[in-house]
């Protein structure tokens, strides 16, 4: 683990729409760990998604983190020794994890459609949201004969310029870690999930390499984060070891749910916290019962 050094924490937020009281009490605990820590925070603008990001979204999540009580130490408005922290100006960094993967033949193409791997692949792990890939493109000496799905040949007949590229998993290996919050985890390789797009076929690095590299490169020393995502520390943990580069600790988080127990989302407008501030809450009121944890 990245241990060597005083506390780093981060929040790394997305500017796909604004952010939600659930953002907020995942990024209290996580300012509430760097203090108690006696580290630093960094805010890392993870804007890689060009369709989906909105600079207005950036403004607005800058002056709703500081309107709830966020300061860190550094990121995209007040700088610091490890920036940038747009990881749309961070490619250059991407690209040399990629080429690394790929010199290791860690990764292969892939040009199966979001709707050909939704028909033929297994239903995703029950904290996870991806569906588990069915093996098509994987190199053939590599892969058990498929019972479902695209044949390797159709696949391949796709234009070059459609492809995306996989990481392959060691299947049936254990990834284990222990969580700061939920303990001992384990996760098995090609059965909680498979292999995972590392680079897009839209030329974008992936959400987890760019996780890796830029929480690596950062010096973060604990990743606190949301429940739904301990599947993908199990993935990024296996881009780690792949890219030699030294794990952080984990810390996740309970999820904060609607009356219905759906997790909390974007698109649910009411729990912004753009619009509890408009309807004139305040933060201590809306951190009530969180403790001095979060």
């Amino acid at each position: 683990m990245n241990s060597a050094g005083p506390y780093r924490g981060r929040l790394a937020p997305s500017p796909t729409g604004y952010l939600h009281l659930g953002h907020a009490r995942t990024f209290w605990r996580a300012q509430e760990r760097a203090r108690t820590g006696g580290g630093a925070l960094i805010l890392r603008n993870e804007d890689l998604d060009a369709a989906r990001c909105n600079p207005e979204f950036v403004g607005a999540m800058l002056e709703d983190l500081r309107w709830f009580g966020f300061a860190w130490n550094e990121g995209p408005d007040v700088g610091g020794d490890h920036g940038p922290y747009e990881q749309s100006r961070r490619t250059d960094l991407y690209r040399a994890a990629f080429e690394k993967l790929r010199a290791g033949n860690y990764v292969y193409p892939c040009a199966c459609s979001r709707r050909d791997i939704q028909a033929a692949g297994a239903a995703p792990h029950a904290d996870d949201d991806e569906v588990i890939y069915p093996g098509t493109c994987r190199p053939q000496a590599n892969l058990a004969p498929p019972s479902r799905g695209l044949v390797p040949e159709v696949a391949a007949a796709r234009p070059p310029a459609r492809r995306a590229w996989r990481f392959r998993v060691p299947d049936e290996e254990e990834i284990l870690f222990v969580d700061g919050n939920f303990g001992r985890q384990r996760f098995v390789a090609g059965r909680a999930f498979g292999d995972f797009v590392v680079w897009r076929w839209d030329d974008v690095p992936a959400y987890q390499p760019a996780c890796v590299v830029d929480d690596a490169a950062m010096r973060i020393t604990e990743v606190v984060r949301g429940a739904d995502l301990l599947v993908s520390t199990a993935r990024q943990l296996l881009l780690y070891r792949a890219l030699e580069l030294p794990p952080p600790a984990f810390f996740h988080c309970e999820l904060l749910r609607d009356a219905a127990g759906r997790r909390l989302a974007k698109r649910q407008a009411a729990l912004s916290l753009r619009e509890l501030r408009a309807r004139g809450l305040q933060p201590p009121e809306l951190r009530f019962g969180w403790g001095s944890g979060g």
